[in-house]
């Protein structure tokens, strides 16, 4: 549903603009009070023009990383997976595509695969364990009904898996979320609380922050 009427505003936006702005333009007889609440119209509908272009913009950069890294995976799953990653960095101001895309890049060990399984045990496209998983379920008013399917749907890991990271981040920022999301949030608030001195972190946190932060860089600086 979500993604048929995403489709829709998209189809009306630049009809609606077209409209408008000829409106504007041919009826100069109209009241003040009209022409103010045409002009609100129209930065309106140009401001869903724009929203338009970021979303497709987004859209051609996601599919081209979950291509490079899992091109058997369908049209209709990478489409609910693009807008799922693109309503999260809606839903949370301090996560953009790129740094979601990163962990997913890294966590799925470069698969983009949705039901990989660390040595672990962490599931799914952003690998979370499911005593995480059942937790943070709770707070986005998920039915827990199995751990395969809640982890291995790629909308519920990706939903459940940017909650915890945007969380992190803000309490810890940038790098101290990350090693937070991979190594505990004990360790991370000691590693930061002794400016970041080595053999705080576990040895594989301190090679997963710099792996993703690489990867960030890598998508923020490519063009879609």
């Amino acid at each position: 549903m979500r993604e048929r009427n995403l489709k829709t505003l998209f189809l009306i936006v630049p009809i609606l603009l077209g409209l408008l702005s000829v409106n504007f333009i041919t009826n100069r007889s109209v009241e003040n009070s009209e022409l103010f609440g045409l002009e609100k119209s129209i930065k309106t509908v140009e401001a869903l023009a724009q929203f338009n272009n970021t979303y497709q913009n987004n859209e051609q950069k996601i599919i081209t990383i979950m291509n490079r890294f899992n091109k058997r995976m369908s049209a209709a799953e990478k489409q609910a997976i693009v807008n799922e990653i693109f309503e999260m960095t809606l839903k949370y101001r301090n996560l953009d595509v790129d740094l979601i895309c990163a962990t997913i890049t890294h966590e799925s060990d470069r698969s983009w695969n949705p039901r990989v399984v660390s040595r672990a045990g962490a599931m799914g496209l952003m690998q979370i364990m499911p005593r995480t998983g059942k937790w943070l379920a709770k707070f986005e008013g998920i039915e827990w009904t199995s751990t395969e399917a809640i982890l291995f749907d790629p909308i519920y890991n990706i939903r459940l898996g940017t909650r915890y990271l945007s969380r992190l981040i803000n309490t810890y920022n940038l790098e101290g979320g990350l090693a937070a999301y991979n190594g505990g949030w004990k360790r991370a608030k000691k590693w930061l609380a002794n400016d970041k001195a080595d053999g705080i972190l576990w040895p594989e946190t301190s090679s997963y922050i710099p792996h993703v932060l690489k990867l960030y860089d890598e998508y923020r600086n490519t063009a879609p």
